[in-house]
């Protein structure tokens, strides 16, 4: 349960580090953004395919991985349709703390529940280096959201204090949806297939989605290409380490 915690907390945090930047520049180019968001993408690919699935499979067997695995990428398409995401060339200047701020806030806020329970569901499996994959997986995803969180909170003048504290709290709600996670398969002990099954088809949902196409829609697909191999041969050396 500590690991769990310490895991999902730190995973969470990244959301934080994600919007340090932000204290120093008022801007990041477009090119970084594609690199630091297909290095994420790469990275959420690795731990679906190599982490979470094979452990889901050994864990549930070949039924409960699909069901599971299907039930995450409905639940996140229902989510995608549902919240509102951030654009934001189209809303600068929008006043702080006005009804489409709040309502952007609590989009991630929402967004990061199944996230905190991907994290418990892995530190509950029986793979020991699992729960350490998964958390820094979903941490190098929090980092750009965190990042793009803070430009809009900026745009939106928003004061840095305000600024951190905000995506500090959308970014805690995975701890809280970790332990929910964590607990809930340590006590149904058949869940834990169908929850990494579910995280993984959450992950590959929003690679495919949102991640792949944000990389390859401002001229500088080359670049965000080789940013996704390079995460994705990172999270293979963290699975052989910590696996």
């Amino acid at each position: 349960m500590t690991a769990a915690l310490l895991g999902s907390f730190i995973s969470a945090m990244a959301t934080v580090l994600g919007a340090v930047p932000l204290l120093f520049v008022r801007s990041l180019s477009e090119k970084w953004k594609d690199i630091l968001i297909a290095f994420t993408a790469g990275i959420m690919v690795s731990t679906s395919t190599f982490g979470l699935l094979p452990q889901a499979l050994k864990e549930s067997g070949l039924i409960p991985l699909t069901i599971g695995f299907i039930i995450g990428v409905v639940v996140l398409d229902l989510l995608e349709k549902s919240i509102p995401h951030i654009d934001i060339e189209q809303k600068r200047g929008i006043s702080a703390f006005d009804s489409k701020s709040l309502l952007v806030i609590f989009a991630l806020f929402i967004h990061n529940i199944p996230e905190g329970l991907s994290t418990g569901f892995s530190y509950a499996s029986a793979s020991e280096g699992l729960g350490t994959m998964v958390a820094v997986a979903i941490g190098a995803q929090n980092i750009p959201e965190g990042l793009v969180l803070a430009i809009f909170l900026t745009q939106s003048n928003v004061s840095k204090i305000k600024l951190i504290l905000i995506v500090a709290v959308t970014g805690l709600m995975e701890v809280v949806s970790a332990v929910v996670g964590y607990f809930a398969a340590s006590y149904i002990e058949w869940l834990i297939g169908y929850g990494l099954a579910f995280a993984s088809g959450a992950m590959l949902f929003i690679v495919y989605k949102e991640l792949i196409p944000e990389t390859h829609s401002h001229g500088y697909e080359r670049p965000a290409t080789y940013s996704f191999i390079f995460g994705l041969l990172i999270m293979i050396y963290i699975s052989y380490f910590f696996g």
